[in-house]
């Protein structure tokens, strides 16, 4: 397992707040723990030196700035894009992906530090776009608690993407971020058949219960946004599953809907694969056509199930998402007011 001088920087970046290595050997302890939802988990904490990364600049995704408390996820998703990171701890990208959680012990107090750091600007982070940070590890770890306290002290505009219910438990915490800065929430439902749920999102929260999130969020005045990631093809692709899934998902009252087509990059691609061959052997020619130029569905396809969704969108009441309006800090007081005890540094929103 290779621990030292590991870091999610590209070559010769060394952070936002000059680190680089994320942690070293001597600061790794492996935990088991024999209950049944840890059961066949094995964690390994560790105590990082980085926490708030810069997205390559090849990337597509919309943001600049990610944290990520969890690497690996009991989720267990087939299809998982983020399974070729485990290789870079030398760990296997299929079942020890879904089995060897590492957990970022000191992440509240670390981003607090570097949210701090006079090198930060306040730039919008991104969290859930690697693995899931409310996997049923933080159950056990409570890691987002302290996370978003963080953001929220310092007025830091965020967002999350999840597929887990445990959001909930933090509810009270996002009301009181959403009151100082820009808090973007958005729950992944990519189909609500149970039958393709249960064979490649074992680990997950049913479709029904995250989007009761949606419902709950909303309701108290979040407006929560839902991923229907991903479209499976041939799978979950067909008229009346796409139908009923954007059903379901205006039914919840969600702000938006944004459908995104399995992509399949490598360390992904071969798991998913060896599960394509073992439940459905029928569909692997097919897949090899529709993959044969790479991680990405053809245009076309993409062009199509993003056209269906949103006409079923439009037809439901929702529409795509689009790019908000960030909520504004509220303004430093006028001169005039009496003077305000000495609080966290409020930082400039980009």
């Amino acid at each position: 397992m290779r621990w030292d001088n590991l870091s999610d920087h590209p070559p010769g970046d060394t952070g936002p707040t000059g680190d680089t290595a994320l942690f070293g050997t001597d600061a790794v302890t492996t935990r088991t723990f024999d209950t049944p939802e840890f059961r066949g988990i094995t964690f390994h904490e560790v105590r990082a030196r980085s926490l708030v990364n810069r997205v390559p600049g090849a990337s597509r995704m919309p943001f600049e700035w990610t944290v990520n408390p969890y690497r690996g996820c009991a989720h267990a998703c087939v299809y998982c894009f983020a399974r070729k990171t485990h290789s870079y701890l030398d760990l296997d990208t299929g079942i020890g992906f879904d089995s060897q959680i590492v957990v970022k012990i000191n992440a509240p107090e670390l981003l607090r530090r570097q949210l701090a750091s006079p090198r930060w600007q306040g730039a919008h982070i991104a969290m859930g776009t690697n693995v899931d940070c409310y996997q049923r590890a933080e159950g056990r770890y409570q890691l987002m608690p302290g996370i978003i306290a963080a953001l929220r002290d310092h007025a830091n505009p965020f967002s999350i993407l999840t597929k887990g219910t445990l959001i909930l438990r933090d509810l009270d915490l996002l009301l009181q971020a959403a009151e100082v800065t820009d808090v973007g929430i958005s729950v992944s439902v990519g189909f609500t058949d149970r039958e393709l749920w249960r064979t490649v999102e074992p680990g997950t929260p049913a479709p029904e219960r995250r989007l009761d999130v949606v419902r709950t969020l909303t309701d108290h005045g979040i407006g929560c946004g839902v991923l229907m990631a991903p479209v499976i093809p041939f799978l979950g692709d067909h008229p009346d599953q796409l139908r009923a899934t954007v059903r379901a998902i205006a039914e919840s009252g969600a702000t938006s809907v944004t459908p995104l087509v399995l992509h399949l990059r490598p360390g992904a691609r071969e798991w998913f694969m060896t599960w394509l061959r073992a439940h459905h052997p029928h569909l692997v020619r097919r897949y090899e056509r529709l993959y044969a130029e790479g991680a990405y569905a053809p245009k076309w396809y993409q062009r199509r199930i993003t056209r269906q969704v949103h006409e079923l969108a439009d037809e439901f009441g929702i529409g795509p998402a689009r790019r908000g309006t960030a909520r504004r800090i509220a303004p430093v007081l006028p001169e005039r007011q009496p003077a305000q005890p000495p609080g966290p540094t409020q930082l400039t929103l980009l």
